[in-house]
């Protein structure tokens, strides 16, 4: 299966209650999201077992890797290797490219939903 956007802007797309993932593709190698946020949204922080590069397309946040925390910006990559602490809070209007490395899994996904039914990132 090939995909191609003729923009990421066809698949952002932003909620008033929590950032959006717009899955581009997957296979059972790799998933590729787009992520949409509002000013003060965020995924909190969790540690999956999954391999997470990312760029930053528009907007500026707040972004924890590891044990490193760092302000970003449009045009910014990270790589996280499974198992390391993530988190991502949007200080603007905030658009990623999120590519994982195997699909997360149900249980991947439960502490990212737990720190959202908690309302913090940290």
């Amino acid at each position: 299966m090939a995909t191609i956007l003729a923009s990421y802007t066809d698949k952002a797309a932003f909620q008033p209650e929590k950032f959006t993932p717009a899955v581009v593709a997957q296979n059972d190698r790799v998933k590729v999201i787009i992520a949409s946020f509002e000013p003060g949204q965020f995924i909190p922080m969790h540690r999956p077992g999954v391999d997470l590069a990312l760029t930053v397309l528009e907007g500026e946040g707040t972004m924890v890797a590891g044990s490193e925390e760092t302000e970003i910006r449009a045009g910014a990559v990270a790589f996280v290797e499974a198992g390391e602490a993530r988190g991502i809070l949007a200080k603007t209007r905030l658009v990623i490219l999120h590519v994982v490395t195997p699909p997360p899994t149900e249980a991947d996904h439960a502490e990212v939903m737990a720190g959202l039914q908690r309302g913090t990132w940290k």
